[in-house]
């Protein structure tokens, strides 16, 4: 299979960098050519030279303004599959900057999903009974497929490193939510443990350069869409959950009360042999088996017991890391996720 991707910032220091690279070692790891559409080469060039049996895409403003669906429904009738990850039918994030206000008021969106011309088939990384898609396939008369976040198995295998040796890791972006959550439970850790936080936008510096450096992308400025770098390699993050004693996962706070997605950090951490205490998402429950495959606290208090339990208890925690490494080999790589959107196409040509 030819399998096109668009990229809409490549320049990115966010998740949907290690997304994209996710699917993309997937796809060829799999035996199928990978091309990423981005901006800089106008959308019919690249199609003629992808020849795309499948293009992946999101109903997301920042990526429509960069399509054209009227080219992309004349290669559809030449046998393409378009596969289009959907925006929060009820989106808790409208009021933050670069996100997609709830997918019910956006008229464009909608106009283009009941014209049949948004895409072939849809997904979201969120469950089929999360409360932000209340609504979705009633109102807006099409199904979507459920895609959860993942891990690369490619990356492996992954060494321990005495430069990222800590008692407590966390690698992520700062966001109001998880500062409380830190404030919490992980600043009364430091008074006794070695913990270290890695990742963007921690200090205020660094949030404005981003905002500056998000609206460089989406108005394609050169010199501030990259204007920051990300702070970490790719195999950086996985290190340094194989080299802390105790890795931290924390999501946002409408992720746990929604509940019907994780993080990809949920399959990192087991996947490079790292020890995980996360936060409480009920969809956690569907995907690991708690205290077997990864531990969850249900509070802040909750956390730091177990955190403190577990680093004890060092025999404890080769059992959990060896079980959830197996789960996610088993079923929650990007090689699992790649799979079941191929399925989903096939699905589509009968």
């Amino acid at each position: 299979m030819r399998v096109a991707y668009h990229y809409p910032a490549p320049s990115t220091i966010y998740a949907q960098r290690t997304i994209h690279r996710g699917f993309m070692h997937a796809f060829e790891d799999l035996g199928h050519s990978f091309h990423t559409f981005s901006p800089g080469t106008p959308l019919a060039e690249f199609l003629e030279v992808a020849q795309p049996d499948i293009f992946i895409s999101a109903s997301h403003f920042f990526y429509r303004r960069q399509l054209d669906y009227e080219l992309l429904a004349r290669w559809r009738d030449r046998g393409m599959t378009l596969i289009t990850k959907i925006d929060f039918w009820n989106s808790p994030l409208h009021a933050r900057i670069n996100e997609a206000k709830s997918l019910k008021h956006d008229t464009e969106a909608l106009a283009l999903i009941r014209a049949g011309r948004l895409g072939d088939v849809y997904f979201h990384v969120v469950e089929q009974d999360d409360p932000r898609m209340d609504g979705f396939v009633d109102q807006a008369g099409v199904q979507f497929a459920t895609v959860p976040l993942a891990a690369d198995r490619t990356l492996l295998p992954v060494q321990e490193s005495a430069d990222f040796a800590a008692d407590v890791a966390y690698v992520g972006t700062w966001l109001p939510d998880k500062d409380r959550f830190f404030r919490e439970a992980l600043a009364p850790l430091r008074r006794e443990f070695d913990v270290r936080v890695y990742g963007q936008d921690w200090t205020r510096r660094e949030r404005i350069a981003g905002l500056v450096q998000r609206a460089g992308q989406y108005f394609d400025i050169p010199g501030l869409r990259s204007l920051q770098k990300p702070r970490l390699d790719y195999r950086d993050e996985l290190t340094i959950y194989r080299s802390a004693r105790v890795s931290v996962n924390v999501h946002e706070h409408y992720q746990r009360q929604a509940g019907g997605d994780c993080n990809e950090r949920t399959f990192k951490i087991p996947l490079a042999g790292g020890f995980e205490v996360t936060d409480d998402v009920s969809c956690l429950r569907r995907y690991f088996e708690p205290d077997v495959e990864l531990v969850i606290a249900t509070s802040a208090a909750d956390w730091r017991e177990k955190v403190i339990h577990f680093l004890r208890h060092p025999e404890e925690r080769q059992p959990i890391i060896d079980a959830g490494r197996r789960r996610v080999l088993r079923d929650h790589t990007y090689h699992n996720r790649a799979e079941q959107l191929l399925a989903l196409a096939a699905g589509t040509r009968g």
